[in-house]
């Protein structure tokens, strides 16, 4: 088979295991959207009832007019005669909202895929076509063409997203090969189970603030007409949680942007003392319930993204601040190592992190201590984009931390790009 031929044959076999992904992920988003339109309906019909009848009566006439959304209503007949017809047309509205917001960020995904997944595919599956090529050439090897052909027909009908389907055709010859790209199958299948973790735990996170605006326009339609009080803590909730919802989806975008290579870096030389010396500042003007002290070092030069990495010693120091009591140090400082890499770490006196959650804390919406994260309004993105931004300039994190007495966390930095 000539080379030209092989590497169509890869493009093919690259095409349909993106397709298979993108026509699951596209099905997954949109059983996803479906669900999460029936539970917001579901619990406002419910409420509705509650509220009106004071029970919820299994066995009652039910009917929910959707079209024309300005006059869409929602009518209970129970048994006893007793009839309740609710507006439905606000609910509907803030549905459509929702759910547009929520199609923006999956239409992110599905397009990434679309446009990048055929070449990001054919970028794994390259590897395979040269030891191909190379093992065809091997003069004291009598390959069958045959059997390349049949190695290249199982890949082809191969699903990149099924746990248990394997290469197989029984050659000894090729065996090497196959447990090569079975292997690279594995590494696939674990990408494609974050990514959907990843979209998993995204649609988690944004149900909560929806909920709570969603309970609060029920409350403001029943009783905050009337009820400067309930208007008043309703307006409040509402933006609160809107801003949370707004700060998620900047920062799962941010994200997003990053690994699909759409953030650039505009590196530059400046110095390190002055950089944190401004989060030092910074954090002493907005945060007045801790101690912050600066331990300053000679001056250290270094090449990077200032801004990109102001925003992790910032994202340090405001997970320092949450789990830190009041009245408690946070210490920044700069230096150098033995091995000459440029540092700066903050250091808190707080709860501290459990020795198994430490190896964790970097991926995408963990907690390791969910109700206190819930309370200070974490999204648990911070640490995840500032390991992206230190990975992007090619440094590291170090960790050092124990339980009710504090944590270390040290960003090394290389001296150039």
């Amino acid at each position: 088979m000539s080379r030209k031929n092989k590497t169509k044959n890869v493009t093919s076999i690259a095409i349909k295991i993106n397709s298979t992904f993108v026509r699951k992920l596209f099905f997954k988003f949109l059983i996803l959207d479906i669900f999460l339109v029936l539970i917001l309906t579901g619990f406002w019909c419910f409420q509705g009832e509650m509220n009106f009848y004071g029970e919820f009566v299994p066995n009652a006439q039910r009917t929910f007019k959707f079209y024309p959304i300005e006059t869409a209503n929602y009518k209970v007949v129970w048994d006893n005669g007793k009839t309740m017809v609710m507006d439905a047309s606000t609910l509907l509205y803030s549905i459509r909202k929702i759910i547009m917001a929520i199609g923006i960020i999956e239409g992110i995904f599905l397009l990434d895929e679309i446009i990048f997944g055929t070449a990001k595919t054919r970028k794994i599956l390259k590897p395979l076509n040269e030891i191909a090529e190379t093992a065809s050439r091997l003069s004291n090897i009598d390959f069958d063409e045959q059997k390349f052909q049949n190695l290249e027909d199982a890949i082809s009908r191969i699903s990149p997203v099924t746990s248990d389907e394997r290469i197989h055709i029984g050659d000894s010859e090729l065996q090497g090969l196959e447990d090569a790209i079975n292997k690279l199958l594995d590494r696939m299948r674990d990408s494609y189970r974050q990514q959907a973790r990843f979209v998993s735990d995204a649609s988690h996170e944004l149900r909560t603030p929806i909920s709570v605006i969603q309970g609060y326009a029920n409350m403001l339609d029943r009783w905050g007409k009337d009820d400067e009080s309930v208007l008043e803590e309703s307006i409040e909730a509402i933006k609160s949680e809107s801003e949370n919802m707004k700060n998620l989806v900047e920062q799962l975008l941010f994200l997003a942007r990053g690994i699909n290579g759409k953030t650039q870096l505009t590196p530059k030389e400046f110095l390190l003392n002055d950089m944190i010396n401004e989060v030092f500042e910074e954090s002493k003007m907005i945060d007045r319930n801790h101690i912050y002290s600066y331990i300053n070092s000679e001056e250290i030069n270094i090449y990077g993204d200032m801004g990109l990495l102001k925003q992790t010693a910032r994202i340090l120091v405001e997970n320092a601040s949450k789990y830190t009591p009041d009245g408690e140090n946070i210490i920044l400082r700069t230096g150098i190592n033995d091995k000459g890499e440029p540092y700066f770490y903050v250091q808190d006196n707080g709860i501290g992190i459990d020795e198994k959650d430490v190896p964790h804390i970097f991926e995408r919406f963990f907690r390791a201590d969910t109700a206190r994260v819930r309370k200070n309004g974490g999204t648990g993105l911070g640490l995840s984009i500032a390991k992206w931004i230190i990975d992007s300039h090619k440094g590291y994190f170090s960790i050092l931390s124990r339980k009710e007495i504090g944590t270390r966390i040290t960003v090394f930095l290389p001296q150039k790009l």
